[in-house]
């Protein structure tokens, strides 16, 4: 394989593709090459990323590559941040100066009125969707001050109870989105939360809901009719039940829980977004919920594109997810093959952005 400007400029058997005498060699005997890995779900919250604008470059690296490039991704969906912190963040990283996937991201949220999540700082609380009229202000607003999508907390966790947002503020942010071309991702939490976020018309569920339960026929029929994705963040669950001081066998319930809404969907013919909620959970490694993944019934090659082809195509990021001459040069070289242990995909020796490495395993 051949890459040339930042794209794959020939693919094929050793010998049969001319290589220039300049090009630089990366060895690959004996190892995988796959399109680049998109992170559907991740947030640029963590306090390494708060002086985003001003932090020594190899402190930022370092961290990306901890939480993201270590583990394959190229690209990545940032579904809640501060966006001013988050657009200084991706400018260092387009500029070259930190090595790091490309960056979409949604900024702030929308919360309900009184909705603020409980288990969010003090400085989350920002001004909240009382109405279709709020909800349409305020997602202009992300959108000009550069967002890619929007997110909403249609279902949002407080002290309370899960507080819903009402899907005709949902319908607002979505056509407010819709006419820009952005998708809007929900945040569902429980059954209520799911059916308003369908009701409203968003694109993306960023998790599986196991306070639902489980899907209804009816649900299922909606997502699929209305070309929802899901992106099931599955180790999330039993990561919040021990957070929280949940048994062992609390954690394998509602994990349980969650892969059987996947299956449900996956086996529906859903479209299933890999993702899994880092910056919030600060589990970087993907092994787990690969293998999560794996017990709905998604094989290795399903898994991998949730990773590749589908969000490149939901995303209309036409160019990425394949190997193919003419494609973006987005790259993972693994160790190993997933076709023996869908965890193998976790095994990455180079993850390469665009014809360059931004990460190799040392």
């Amino acid at each position: 394989m051949v890459l040339h400007d930042g794209k794959i400029a020939a693919v094929g058997k050793r010998g049969k593709v001319k290589v220039p005498g300049s090009a630089q060699i990366i060895d690959c005997r004996g190892k995988v090459i796959t399109a680049g890995f998109w992170n559907s779900h991740v947030h640029f919250t963590e306090a390494v990323w708060n002086d985003a604008a001003k932090a020594a470059a190899t402190k930022l690296e370092e961290h990306m590559q901890t939480m993201l490039t270590s583990w394959g991704f190229t690209t990545v969906f940032d579904i809640a941040s501060f966006l001013s912190r988050t657009n200084a963040l991706r400018a260092r990283v387009e500029s070259g100066e930190v090595p790091g996937p490309r960056i979409y991201t949604t900024g702030e949220p929308l919360y309900p009125r009184n909705g603020t999540p409980s288990y969010v700082g003090k400085e989350w609380d920002i001004p909240q969707a009382s109405g279709p009229e709020e909800a349409n202000a305020l997602a202009w607003q992300r959108l000009a001050a550069g967002a890619d999508g929007i997110k909403v907390f249609a279902g949002a966790i407080t002290k309370a109870g899960v507080i819903p947002m009402d899907p005709t503020i949902i319908r607002s942010a979505v056509e407010v989105a819709h006419e820009a071309g952005k998708p809007v991702f929900a945040h569902p939490s429980n059954r209520v939360g799911l059916d308003d976020a369908i009701e409203g018309g968003v694109d993306v569920l960023a998790h599986t809901a196991p306070m639902a339960k489980q899907y209804t026929a009816e649900e299922l029929a909606r997502m699929k009719k209305q070309h929802m994705a899901l992106i099931p963040t599955l180790e999330l669950f039993p990561y919040e039940e021990k957070k929280f001081g949940g048994t062992h066998e609390d954690e394998e319930a509602v994990l349980k829980t969650a892969i059987d809404e996947l299956k449900s969907y996956f086996a529906a013919g859903g479209t299933i977004l890999f993702g899994t909620d880092v910056g919030y959970m600060e589990i970087y490694d993907t092994s787990g919920e690969l293998e999560s993944m794996s017990r709905s019934g998604m094989t290795w090659r399903d898994i991998l594109a949730s990773l590749t082809t589908t969000p490149s195509t939901f995303f209309k990021a036409t160019q990425k997810g394949r190997v193919e001459k003419g494609m973006t040069a987005d790259l993972v070289v693994l160790d190993a093959d997933p076709a023996n242990d869908v965890r193998n995909l976790a095994k990455v020796a180079y993850t390469i952005r665009a014809g360059q490495v931004i990460y190799r395993k040392p």
